[in-house]
């Protein structure tokens, strides 16, 4: 969102306050709850969509195929894919999962 006061646009600290803030949810019901008020349902059905996209992604299905597969638009798949690529947040979430799935199958 663009605010007019400068000041504000440059100030990093409401994000941070932000990210601290998911920090302190304790389990998907608080997460659930907290982006129930956060955001609205378009914003939030566009971040499901985005990690929906990542599992296929990171398999090589092609893009076309996870759009059939998804109804996720092939651009917002090649958005998702150029973060994989090029960024760290998907790809730091994406393992810790990977990792949780695998320790639990191991314990159960």
């Amino acid at each position: 969102m663009k605010h007019k006061d400068a000041k504000i646009a440059d100030n990093d600290e409401p994000q941070h306050q932000l990210y601290e803030a998911i920090l302190t949810l304790k389990n998907v019901d608080e997460a659930k709850q907290f982006f129930e008020d956060l955001c609205t349902p378009t914003e939030r059905q566009a971040m499901a969509d985005r990690w929906l996209v990542v599992d296929p992604i990171k398999q090589g299905i092609p893009y076309r195929t996870i759009y059939e597969q998804t109804g996720v638009s092939v651009t917002t798949i090649g958005r998702v894919a150029r973060c994989l690529a090029f960024g760290l947040g998907y790809n730091l979430v994406y393992e810790r999962i990977k990792r949780k799935i695998q320790s639990n199958k191991k314990k159960g």
